[in-house]
């Protein structure tokens, strides 16, 4: 019992430590080549992979929570923002960190990271077309935003061909540089992470 409690204890201080870094790598963001001005690439679901593979999906999830809830003061888009952002990391760290949790090897991770990749990027289409783009066009008109994409891809004629073009393959990326970067350090820290050390 008390060796449950113990490490019940350090599972939520480790989420907590995780769910600091992750929001400070969400404030480190920077714009990229081949994508509208307002589109941010940062590594913040970097923490929340290795939390889902070290603690179990639960504290991955958990994560993604704590850095938007973080980072809710700090923001002007009334909690849509920061909830499309959690449901994504969410379809990210989840199943790769349950298919992690059920192939346990480098062979799971891989699987489980991959899937959770393709999952967030799926997800990013409905996400970004029904709630975030919305609220942003109460702000910018739509054909502003457009514009934005169009001075990218003239060809791009709607939201969803936008979204379908740019947005898509650049969440998919995005997973990709977390789960390239999980790889290269997840064997050093874990042991840490876990308590072994």
């Amino acid at each position: 019992m008390e060796t449950t409690r113990k490490i019940d204890v350090r599972k939520l201080a480790v989420t907590a430590v995780m769910g600091a870094v992750a929001a400070v790598l969400m404030f480190i963001s920077f714009s990229v080549p081949l994508m509208p001005s307002f589109i941010k690439l940062d590594l913040s679901e970097l923490p929340a992979l290795i939390a889902s593979f070290a603690l179990g999906p639960v504290s991955g999830v958990a994560v993604c929570f704590i850095k938007n809830l973080v980072n809710l003061p700090f923001t002007t888009t009334s909690c849509v923002g920061e909830l499309c952002n959690f449901l994504l990391g969410a379809a990210f760290v989840l199943p790769a960190g349950l298919l992690y949790k059920k192939l346990n090897g480098r062979k799971g991770a891989l699987i489980g990271s991959l899937v959770g990749a393709a999952a967030m990027a799926v997800l990013s289409l409905p996400i970004n077309y029904f709630i975030t783009y919305p609220f942003y066009a109460f702000f910018m008109p739509m054909e502003a935003i457009l514009n934005l994409y169009q001075l990218i891809n003239p060809a791009v004629e709607n939201l969803f061909q936008a979204l379908l073009w740019f947005n898509v393959p650049f969440t998919f990326i995005k997973g990709l540089l977390s789960v390239a970067i999980t790889f290269l350090i997840y064997k050093k820290i874990s042991p840490i992470l876990k308590g072994n050390k």
